[in-house]
């Protein structure tokens, strides 16, 4: 039996857009992430098989991150990151939104909790304190 030939794609299930555009390693980690809530379609909660079509708006959220796109192009397969990130488009306040969350980390982090001091510094505190 030989396949017929390739149409283009109307609709792909969500968890392997997923895997196909990169947001996660591998189709079971896309489909926990959905089953978890984690990702949205058109505002809505879905179920992994959910077919997606172009123009459909994902809001995913990946630990920290939330990411809101719109799906451009469909895919099956997963290729280079160069094809991948022809297959959606991250909306400009989405972009926005990471950016601010991305540098109000960085500001917290940097007068976070001081770290455990590496062994330069502990020698460094005992010779400071043998000198007593």
């Amino acid at each position: 039996m030989s396949k017929p030939a390739t149409s283009p794609m109307t609709d792909v299930r969500v968890d392997v857009w997923l895997w196909a555009a990169r947001f996660f390693k591998t189709r079971s980690l896309a489909r926990q992430a959905i089953d978890g809530g984690h990702v949205d379609v058109n505002a809505m909660g879905c179920k992994p098989a959910r077919p997606l079509h172009a123009g459909d708006r994902l809001r995913i959220s990946r630990g920290e991150e939330r990411l809101e796109v719109e799906v451009l192009a469909l895919s099956g397969r997963r290729g280079p990151a160069s094809e991948a990130q022809a297959l959606y488009a991250e909306t400009e306040a989405s972009r926005v939104a990471r950016e601010l969350a991305r540098e109000q980390h960085r500001l917290v982090g940097a007068s976070g909790p001081p770290k455990r001091p590496d062994k330069q510094a502990r020698r460094e505190l005992r010779r400071l304190r043998d000198r007593r």
